[in-house]
């Protein structure tokens, strides 16, 4: 047996979403092994979702790979982490393909904040077009953010430099309200906003402020931002949010309770750093 079929060997695998949502997980752990063998991590960080989800626990699966530089650096290159990542697929019984996006080609509902100083990379099995990883990269990195090292056991023992939860809950809020998709809602955003508040994690409102001014070139004050959190959530259209979520979880009974209130009330109870 192959380390990606031992690895693919933890999950409960009852249908073929169960089954690409797992192959996505060991895809992205065995991403993490290669980036950390190549020196990655010294120089950058692991965050949103698949970070929340690998590292924290939390009950969703997740597609992409979302990661930071430490501090800008616009000459950086993750072309050069390809052959580490490449062997630790090869090592793992797997070959894939690593290809850079034309960011000319996404629109708005592909990406809703792509910088100019980000890479993006499609990561993929040659024989299995289906199984497909998206990794960006953000070269100019907006400050005031924290790092952790998270520890992983397969395919080997390895530290992943993380943000801290704060941090991460601060990208999350800032995707949730200023995402410019127009007719549609990312749910998945929701959930971890959820989850967030459930855990009782303090929002690091300073960097959520920098993320905020690098994008929207604005400063806006912690009552300015809960206006329009509300908003969002008052407005918005529930069952769109609810569908967009539910091929990424197991237990669909969760989503019973979502309603524009259920989440405004959460807003209510949201605690800040």
């Amino acid at each position: 047996m192959s380390i990606f079929d031992q690895m693919l060997s933890r999950y409960e695998i009852k249908t073929e979403n169960d089954l690409k949502n797992a192959s996505y997980e060991v895809m992205q752990e065995i991403a993490l092994a290669g980036l950390y063998r190549g020196g990655f991590f010294e120089k950058a960080s692991f965050y949103g979702g698949t970070c929340l989800r690998i590292f924290h626990g939390m009950e969703r699966f997740s597609e992409d790979m979302d990661f930071s530089l430490l501090a800008p650096d616009p000459n950086f290159q993750l072309e050069k982490y390809f052959p580490d990542i490449k062997n630790e697929f090869n090592l793992s019984g797997k070959e894939i393909t690593i290809t850079k996006k034309d960011k000319t080609q996404f629109g708005q509902v592909q990406s809703a904040f792509l910088k100019d100083t980000t890479e993006v990379y499609d990561l993929k099995f040659q024989t299995e077009k289906s199984i497909k990883i998206k990794i960006e990269v953000d070269t100019n990195p907006p400050p005031n953010f924290e790092t952790e090292q998270k520890l992983l056991l397969l395919p080997y023992s390895f530290m992943t430099r993380c943000f801290v939860l704060s941090d991460l809950f601060a990208g999350k809020m800032h995707a949730l309200v200023f995402r410019k998709w127009k007719q549609r809602v990312k749910g998945r955003d929701w959930y971890d906003f959820e989850w967030y508040v459930r855990k009782g994690i303090k929002l690091n409102y300073n960097h959520l402020k920098e993320r905020i001014l690098q994008s929207e070139g604005v400063e806006i004050s912690r009552d300015e931002f809960l206006k329009l959190l509300k908003e969002r959530l008052s407005t918005a259209d529930i069952e769109m949010v609810k569908n967009d979520v539910r091929r990424f979880l197991k237990n669909q009974n969760e989503l019973e309770i979502w309603s524009n209130e259920y989440f405004l009330q959460l807003a209510d109870r949201m605690k800040f750093k």
